[in-house]
């Protein structure tokens, strides 16, 4: 149901210089996060579709209460933040849907199944301590696999593309994993 209160959005920058953080007063996923790389992969998502239709937006993606909106080089900040404000705004007052939660909930379970110790340690490590952080620059870290001490990690958001995520994987997610789990010997981005 769209809604019918006045829906603020400010815009934050991130680590990514091509990456805005939009954070709304409203809830836009009841939990978890989605990356719209394309717009082709979009289709689930009326607000990720309204955003591509503006020229210069290379991706979206979407948390509980954020949209982290990336751009391409040939355009500035100062000629897309105010109509990705706008039409963030407009999709709240005029969408039934924004994105489809089904899509995290099929993504979630397909993931959780038949989990190893070892992985199990790991995607606690990463809910309760990692992703929060990593979401308060606007992405989100996901757990593709784990295999003979090497862990495979998914950057989305402003982190995928960010110029210091080799930093981020290498220094802060490796050596927190690490700490804890010393069968990790190292942490990859998929």
């Amino acid at each position: 149901m769209p809604t019918t209160q006045p829906v603020h959005v400010s815009a934050q920058i991130t680590p990514n210089p091509n990456t805005l953080k939009f954070v709304v007063d409203q809830i836009i996923l009841d939990y978890g996060s989605v990356d719209f790389a394309t717009k082709e992969s979009a289709s689930t998502s009326p607000l990720a579709k309204r955003l591509f239709d503006i020229d210069g937006v290379t991706s979206v993606f979407a948390g509980t209460n954020f949209v982290s909106v990336s751009k391409g080089n040939n355009v500035d900040w100062i000629d897309l933040a105010e109509p990705v404000t706008d039409t963030i705004r407009d999709a709240f007052l005029t969408e039934t849907v924004l994105i489809d939660q089904r899509i995290i909930e099929e993504r979630d379970a397909a993931g959780n199944s038949d989990n190893t110790e070892i992985e199990r340690r790991i995607r606690e490590i990463l809910e309760t301590e990692i992703r929060p952080a990593v979401a308060m620059d606007g992405g989100d870290v996901l757990f593709h696999s784990y295999v003979d001490g090497i862990v495979t990690l998914q950057l989305q958001g402003a982190c995928s593309t960010c110029p210091s995520s080799t930093m981020t994987l290498k220094l802060g997610i490796e050596g927190r994993l690490r700490e804890e789990i010393p069968e990790i010997r190292d942490v990859v981005q998929l």
